[in-house]
């Protein structure tokens, strides 16, 4: 960026523009024998009055002799930068060594709050395999923005109102048993045999789902013993879903649910009606979205029952109320693009001018070997299955290739995890992903594996060579193209970082990861490491130390370890 920089400020001094906007306009040339630094001159036509071949022509003249740049070359409308790649290797190796696992962070988000609505796991179910996007997503989310100075208020919104626990209860006083439950490996998953059963009853016992709107309602009234069954299904969810978050290394700052906000919606109900925001239509209280091109935001049932637009309404006031956020993201699947954006809008109308800083972070869909998941049917797929079942599967592959390896058992949870972690995180985050275990855990190609056995690869360099003397480094052999284009990718990490939490993208770390690795390997078969040359061998040591800790922050801000052996 240092020298991009310095490019943009004398251009724009040239140019009579704004240094920033030149900044925006710099490229990547498609390849390196067209330079490492490119400049659209038609984008300066307008104020230089100039076709853009005569501008670069001009402009090239005022580079001659600049520091850090071999050569300035016109292109056609392009003026194409060839940098000193010695100076530049020295620069961005000795900056990375320097900031260490703070490379490329910033105090721009400083004193400034980022709430993060993820995970969002609902009680008495199982925490699925269809969890993890939103988990992982929200999860990086909040490392990504912690690294740029903001402090993340990590939500996990859960999904524990409504008539399924009274359906819960139900079940529960007809078939269940608390000893049974509690001793189960997984008491969660004998409150869903029991979820089950209820369905499987109603179909024949319709008067069942009374007795089950009956049951909740006597949970809204806080009657004594079912508010103690409904607490105790929600501690045991919570203590079964612990474990999951526990091999994720994802924690919350939150767990204020959909019930948390039950006796705050009178106010906000209140708040909505003395404003004129809504209007009753058949009974029901709604705000009319008409003139949005959106249906009805619907507030209050006929019955008076409040529905999820009335707690999110709700929600969202009281986290602007206590935590005064900068930005308000809800990491929710795009099924409920609508949903959001009716909230937002909601909001907006009220008055509230923080709508706009409200942002629904959606994405597609997860599918497993063309399965799909429903409670109701008992065919759910749990997470920790998923994450032990890769956990056991890499330690497979790893007596295999790597039988005397120290910490097995913690190397291949590291790795497992990292790969079922990787695939949603790897693609941008709207598309559908699909799991495959052969993909997964690929120890080659463009996997969690790969960058992992990248990292442990650097480290056995740096282990071997016994350190090295910094002062001691001849900069100029890092100047082929293997050097350069690693230089350039571990360069590039704090552009990939600041774009993920612009764009809500992690996805753009990955590849920049992945990237760092392929050029990592390349340089690594191409070029002596341990070479006779002390001045060589310590610049080359230095590089790949620079890509270790590159690799290992990259995977790091997408929630994934970076073992030292493998």
């Amino acid at each position: 960026m240092d020298i991009k920089q310095r490019i943009a400020n004398k251009t724009a001094l040239f140019a009579g523009v704004a240094d920033e906007e030149v900044l925006g306009w710099l490229e990547t040339p498609p390849s390196p024998d067209k330079g490492d630094i490119a400049l659209p001159c038609f984008k300066l036509a307008r104020s230089l009055r100039k076709a853009p071949p005569a501008i670069a022509v001009e402009l090239a003249a005022e580079f001659a002799g600049f520091e850090g740049i071999v050569k300035a070359e016109p292109a056609g409308g392009y003026l194409n930068f060839f940098l000193d790649r010695g100076d530049e290797a020295k620069k961005t190796v000795l900056r990375v060594l320097r900031e260490g696992m703070d490379f490329g962070s910033s105090k721009e988000g400083a004193g400034r709050n980022v709430c993060i609505d993820f995970s969002s796991i609902n009680i008495c179910k199982p925490f699925g395999v269809h969890h993890i996007t939103t988990t992982v997503l929200g999860h990086s989310l909040a490392r990504i923005f912690r690294h740029l100075g903001f402090t993340p208020v990590r939500i996990n919104h859960l999904g524990d109102w409504g008539t399924q626990f009274g359906k819960m209860l139900v079940a529960y006083k007809k078939w269940g048993d608390r000893e049974k439950i509690e001793s189960a490996a997984s008491p969660t998953r004998e409150l869903v045999a029991l979820y089950v059963r209820f369905h499987q009853e109603a179909e024949n016992d319709p008067s069942l789902d009374d007795e089950a709107r009956a049951a909740f309602r006597s949970i809204e009234l806080h009657d004594p013993e079912n508010w103690e069954l409904y607490q105790w299904f929600k501690e045991l969810t919570l203590k079964e879903a612990e474990r999951v978050y526990k091999l994720l290394g994802v924690e919350f700052d939150s767990y204020n649910g959909e019930a948390f906000y039950e006796d705050k919606m009178p106010a906000v109900i209140k708040e909505l009606q003395d404003k004129g925001v809504t209007t009753v239509d058949n009974g029901m209280t709604i705000v009319d979205l008409s003139a949005y091109d959106m249906p009805p935001c619907l507030i209050l049932k006929s019955n008076g029952g409040t529905i999820y637009p009335t707690r999110d309404i709700t929600a969202a006031i009281y986290r602007k109320n206590t935590y005064d956020f900068y930005k308000n993201l809800y990491v929710v699947a795009y099924q409920q693009n609508l949903h959001f954006r009716q909230v937002f809008k909601t909001l907006e109308l009220m008055g509230y001018d923080w709508a706009k800083d409200c942002v629904h972070v959606n994405f597609g869909m997860i599918s497993m070997q063309d399965m799909t998941f429903s409670t109701r049917k008992g065919n759910a797929i749990y997470l920790e299955d998923v994450l032990n079942k890769a956990i056991e599967k890499t330690k497979a592959i790893m007596q295999e290739k790597s039988p005397d390896l120290e910490n097995a058992d913690e190397v291949a949870r590291q790795i497992g995890v990292g790969a079922v972690v990787w695939g949603p995180l790897y693609s941008s985050r709207i598309k559908d992903f699909t799991f495959s275990w052969d993909k997964a855990l690929n120890f080659e190609g463009e996997t969690a594996p790969y960058a992992q056995y990248t990292h442990a690869r650097c480290c056995s360099v740096l282990r071997k060579a016994g350190g090295y003397d910094i002062e001691k480094a001849d900069w100029s052999c890092l100047d082929n193209e293997s050097c350069a284009s690693l230089i350039k990718a571990v360069a590039s990490l704090p552009d990939s970082v600041a774009s993920a939490a612009e764009k809500y993208e992690p996805y753009l770390i990955s590849r920049n990861v992945i990237e760092i690795c392929s050029c990592f390997n390349k340089f690594y078969f191409e070029n002596r490491i341990m070479d006779e040359d002390e001045g060589v061998k310590t610049a080359r040591l230095a590089l790949t130390d620079a890509a270790r800790t590159a690799i290992k922050l990259g995977l790091y801000l997408v929630g994934i370890e970076a073992p030292e052996r493998m």
